[in-house]
């Protein structure tokens, strides 16, 4: 696994070695956290998402109501 090494300035620093304790994560997981989270494709679903929502509609059964027919238009020549 590689390892990066950069620089914040001190402000920075304070706000993510909060932002990891209140994770009850480390600095260096969190960061790593943030940093997949970010580079992520985004055009994918996440992960686990299907077993979350899938089947998980408590309401009533949706029900389409008939549309109608459809209209008539005139033809593009």
């Amino acid at each position: 696994m590689a390892q990066l090494h950069f620089y914040v300035p001190d402000e920075v620093e304070v706000q993510l070695r909060r932002k990891a304790q209140q994770a009850h994560l480390s600095l260096s997981r969190y960061l790593a956290d943030l940093v997949k989270r970010e580079t992520a494709p985004k055009n994918q679903w996440p992960e686990g998402y299907f077993d979350q929502v899938f089947g998980q509609w408590q309401g009533e059964a949706l029900v389409r109501p008939p549309q109608g027919d459809m209209e008539n238009r005139l033809e593009f020549k």
